[in-house]
């Protein structure tokens, strides 16, 4: 797990119902583009385009939303590790948990979570902040090993 690449691990479930009228059940906000010309979901995937830090990304959501987490992330022109569909809505517990048994089905991997709603600048400051993150996670991993 030395230097290996960080699998991202998206969720896209939300129904939005904080933003309505804008965002609806049929297009919650993550899917609508509210601060540019991408939805914010395109934005969280662009994030996660740096291919020396960033494995595919897995996305959790829901049957209802499957078709515009595959098109938006083909207009993103990202390509995903899996598209995991939650059969009910339960939070966001079993969703990682399901993701990361995904990720690490090929032996231990670490995973960054990540709501798909947030609008997020990419700065030296966030890019720090992640780099810190997965060396103390390695290092955890690697003294738990011992």
């Amino acid at each position: 797990m030395a230097n290996e690449l960080i699998v991202p691990v998206i969720l896209a479930g939300g129904k939005g119902t904080r933003l309505w009228p804008m965002s609806r059940s049929q297009r919650p906000k993550q899917f609508l583009a509210l601060t540019g010309d991408l939805s914010l979901f395109q934005l969280t995937l662009k994030r996660l385009a740096d291919p020396d830090r960033y494995d595919k990304p897995i996305v959790v959501t829901n049957s209802e939303y499957r078709f515009l987490v595959a098109e938006q992330a083909q207009e993103a022109g990202v390509e995903l590790e899996a598209v995991l569909l939650e059969p009910a809505a339960r939070n966001t517990t079993p969703a990682i948990a399901a993701a990361t048994l995904i990720a690490s089905r090929n032996g231990p991997r670490l995973v960054h979570v990540l709501a798909s709603d947030h609008n997020i600048a990419v700065d030296d400051a966030y890019l720090a902040a992640i780099d810190t993150a997965a060396r103390a996670a390695r290092a955890a991993v690697s003294m738990a090993a011992r």
